[in-house]
């Protein structure tokens, strides 16, 4: 992809991030690489000695702490290869034929999921890696990849609007929902979210309650920055319940009262 070369302190943010949501799961990257070669030249890389989904692979980042690279050969097949680039959206993988019936109820509405699919263009990578962000190895990766609870989303969301507001609008393709998370940052460079997939949770470890955000490591610094701007405010992770028969007024003073 093409990067600012920009210096990131990966360990101070990343032990931000962890101070203000107590993330449970580790923070990644992922990034492309135009050759084998340069992926394969990364600093204590390995490489999968079994076939594997993309989701196992991030899984290896974000649950083990492995640094992991991969080539299309690497892929269970060509849902997973497409989405990172790795396969070209030809008239078969379009198609959709194999989620017919099982996915969808017949291969029109198959073939609608695969044209919805946010993914990287082909023909200009032959690698992928993913990494903690903490070990600095991909400098910088493309996206940086935060698994969350919806509690934790929110307010990293909210850091995300409180300088240079916009409102987010977020799709959902369903089964394949790798593409609304990676699939669509890499291809766009925006902050995406999205609610894992069946096949994300069964094959990637991804636990009930976590929705996966995707993003550029500048916009990443930026969610930072206002998230510690709503902690001094007294907006903080784990949000406290205040009670559902309590008089709301003297809760809302605190925040919304200062200086009146």
């Amino acid at each position: 992809m093409d990067n600012i070369h920009e210096e990131y302190d990966w360990k101070y943010i990343v032990d931000e991030l962890y101070q203000y949501l107590r993330l449970k799961t580790i923070p990644i990257g992922m990034k492309l690489f135009e050759k084998r070669e340069e992926m394969e030249a990364i600093k204590k890389i390995r490489r999968p000695n079994n076939i594997h989904t993309a989701d196992q692979i991030v899984a290896q980042a974000a649950r083990l702490g492995w640094t992991v690279g991969i080539t299309a050969e690497d892929l269970v097949g060509p849902q997973c290869q497409v989405v990172l680039g790795l396969h070209p959206r030809n008239e078969q993988w379009l198609s959709g034929k194999d989620m017919a019936g099982v996915w969808f109820e017949n291969e029109a509405d198959s073939l609608r999921h695969q044209q919805e699919m946010d993914v990287v263009e082909h023909g200009r990578y032959e690698a992928m890696a993913v990494s903690p962000l903490a070990v600095g190895r991909l400098t910088p990766p493309d996206i940086c990849m935060i698994y969350a609870t919806p509690g934790q989303m929110i307010l990293f969301i909210n850091g995300l609007q409180w300088k240079n507001y916009e409102k987010f609008d977020w799709s959902v393709v369903g089964e394949s929902s790798c593409a609304d998370s990676w699939g669509r940052a890499l291809a766009t460079r925006k902050p995406s979210l999205s609610i894992p997939c069946y096949a994300e949770r069964r094959y990637g470890g991804v636990f009930d309650e976590e929705l996966l955000i995707a993003l550029p490591p500048a916009d990443l610094v930026k969610a930072l920055e206002g998230l510690k701007r709503l902690h001094q405010n007294g907006l903080r992770y784990p949000i406290p319940q205040y009670g559902i028969q309590m008089d709301a007024r003297s809760g809302l003073q605190v925040s919304y009262g200062k200086g009146k």
